[in-house]
């Protein structure tokens, strides 16, 4: 009797979810980016709709779509869910392969149905666990080296000295690094605990500071709206920052739902970040967003969206801290799904691309027409983003939406000030540079 049940509660799921596919969005992207975007009103779904398309991965010379003036070429194949990536000072590049650890239950019918949607889309592929050192050669292709092994879900990575830093999903390790090495052997030694339980979101972005004396931390939530319960946010939706001295930790900024990219501006000497929304309101909400982190500040998850915009989904409610929720700086569109954040002042692409922020958008899998799957670039002007994004590099999937060649994750700048982007559905790495040059 139990499992007659449980078939149908999950084919009344898979109705409903069907239909729900039919709301599409009302904004284009362009409307729910900047400093002002477009917020319509909340809708609720009892199961949200879901669109990804099938992993089709990129046929022989076949790649991304670059804007005028760019070109683009992939640098490095076959590797395992390719997800950072960490330029070295010696030009080396790190390159995270990973994927989450798997320790979230399965309670609902929208979870099975969401993970079976990723898991054919490509975003599910099974990560490495480990890292891997590129290296330019002095002609030909670039190196490839087994550099880290045995690494627990990582994600961020940050050198300090002659000490490399490698936040895992349950907490940062660190290891000797000495300069032109391929590959480390020795044990990592543990350096502080991060949250571990459920990893409903398991990436751990890191970020020094310019002196090297404090790393911050990326930290998502257990959950959509906090529907697994409040005791196991416990340090979550937060951005910690960590003593490199001692490995003590403290909540540095709070109510950022899940933020995946963390960058130092030299210009206004502060931390910036780029976070993934809520989901379930409706294809144009929430906009995910880029953002100055200021020291306490509270940005709103899981109470409310956008400064004071309340999300009544939320028990019980808390209207002291929906006061002084901060609005963000800058939305970039709803459900893009930002991965990756670049600062960058200068670079070796042309001048319309120096002077503000690259940011990789893995793409929504709860949006008709599909969102994001692309890289843009956000200018900023006296230390605060303006105008609208431009899309760098695109083409990661196809016209009519039902193949996925790619999907965009870590973005740096390499030695020679190319753009580096890891692709984990199509397990590359490309480079971006100046098609004149």
């Amino acid at each position: 009797m139990t499992k007659y049940i449980c078939r149908n509660a999950l084919a009344l799921a898979c109705v409903v979810a069907l239909g729900a596919c039919s709301e599409k969005a009302s904004f284009e992207p362009p409307q729910q980016s900047g400093t002002d975007p477009t917020l319509p009103k909340a809708q609720n779904f009892l199961v949200p709709p879901m669109q990804v398309p099938d992993k089709a991965g990129w046929k022989q010379g076949q790649a991304p779509r670059v804007a005028a003036g760019l070109k683009i070429e992939r640098i490095a194949d076959g590797l395992m869910h390719p997800r950072q990536l960490y330029t070295l000072p010696n030009g080396d590049v790190l390159v995270v392969e990973s994927n989450g650890p798997g320790s979230e239950p399965v309670t609902t019918p929208k979870q099975l149905i969401a993970s079976k949607v990723k898991n054919q889309s490509g975003k599910g592929g099974k990560g490495g666990n480990r890292i891997t050192l590129l290296r330019k050669s002095a002609s030909g292709p670039w190196e490839k080296h087994v550099f880290l092994e045995g690494l627990n879900s990582p994600f961020g990575v940050q050198l300090i000295g002659s000490t490399l830093y490698v936040a895992n999903t349950d907490g940062i390790v660190s290891y000797p690094y000495q300069e032109g090495q391929t590959r480390i052997t020795v044990p990592a030694t543990n350096f502080t605990d991060l949250p571990n339980t459920i990893n409903h979101h398991w990436t751990k972005a890191l970020q020094a500071n310019p002196d090297g004396t404090k790393l911050y931390v990326g930290v998502g939530s257990n959950s959509n709206i906090t529907e697994n319960g409040l005791d196991i946010e416990y340090r979550r939706a937060d951005v910690l920052e960590v003593d490199v001295a001692t490995g003590a930790s403290r909540i540095y900024a709070a109510g950022l739902r899940n933020p995946t990219g963390l960058q130092w501006d030299p210009v206004s000497n502060s931390l910036w970040a780029i976070v993934n929304e809520r989901d379930e309101i409706g294809a144009d909400l929430v906009p995910d967003y880029l953002t100055s982190v200021k020291e306490g500040g509270f940005y709103g998850w899981p109470y409310s969206y956008y400064g004071q915009h309340v999300d009544t989904r939320v028990k019980p409610q808390r209207p002291d801290l929906v006061a002084r929720a901060i609005r963000p700086d800058y939305a970039i569109g709803s459900h893009v799904a930002p991965l990756g954040l670049l600062l960058t002042q200068s670079n070796g692409l042309p001048a319309k691309y120096h002077n503000g922020a690259f940011i990789s958008e893995h793409g929504s899998w709860d949006r008709s027409p599909l969102s994001g799957y692309e890289v843009v670039f956000v200018a900023f002007r006296d230390g605060k983003p303006e105008g609208k994004p431009e899309t760098v590099v695109s083409g990661f999937y196809s016209s009519d939406e039902k193949q996925l060649y790619g999907a965009p994750v870590g973005v740096v700048q390499d030695k020679d000030g190319a753009l580096l982007i890891a692709d984990d559905v199509g397990d590359s790495v490309w480079r971006v540079t100046d098609a004149a040059r």
